[in-house]
């Protein structure tokens, strides 16, 4: 069981110490080729806090789905995201202070299976870093990856599913993907930093 006592410190960019009253899941979300990898294993190493891949936790079912170019359904993807809110919670049970997690969350019904985690722990704080850019951005970027299950063409069925967070989704914040990667890492970092300093 976590105590209230738990404190989160963050080495912040100004070399302050940030402390925060709660811990904090941070998934990494948004659509094929967005760089949700590349942006939670930065945020992690940061924010020195364990890194979770979302699509190592896939059954060997969705990922043959996945490469054969069958979009997966609501029922392929309920078992997976339930499996991610519960190993983000382990890893804060057995002590870590956060965790950072990659998760597509394409829709609002699945990005609410993870705030489960908050509902039963109030000492838990979910976050969804939402990565953006426009389709054509990340079919390119997506086409020139060797080796991935995820083909171009998932890219349009994903955005056609897509359901961006809206206005009342408090605990999303929404970086657009579309610049430099390292614009992408500071800004995201940046708005983190933000959130932590205001959990003090």
């Amino acid at each position: 069981m976590l105590s209230y006592d738990n404190v989160v410190s963050i080495n912040g960019n100004d070399g302050m110490m940030a402390t925060s009253n709660h811990n904090h899941i941070w998934l990494v979300t948004g659509p094929a080729g967005c760089g949700k990898t590349t942006v939670a294993e930065y945020l992690a190493a940061a924010l020195d806090m364990p890194y979770v891949e979302g699509d190592s936790f896939h059954t060997e079912a969705n990922v043959e789905k996945m490469r054969g170019g069958t979009p997966l359904t609501d029922a392929d993807r309920w078992d997976w995201l339930g499996a991610l809110r519960d190993e983000s919670m382990r890893r804060i049970n057995r002590g870590s202070q956060g965790v950072v997690v990659t998760c597509s969350a394409l829709k609002r019904k699945y990005r609410d299976v993870i705030r489960v985690a908050a509902y039963y722990n109030s000492h838990v704080l979910v976050h969804f870093i939402f990565l953006y850019a426009p389709a054509d951005v990340l079919l390119e970027r997506v086409s020139k990856r060797k080796g991935h299950y995820m083909s171009a063409d998932m890219v349009q069925s994903q955005f056609d599913i897509l359901e961006r967070p809206t206005e009342d989704e408090r605990d999303v914040i929404t970086v657009d993907v579309s610049r430099s990667l390292e614009q992408v890492k500071s800004d995201a970092l940046a708005k983190v930093e933000a959130i932590l300093r205001d959990d003090r």
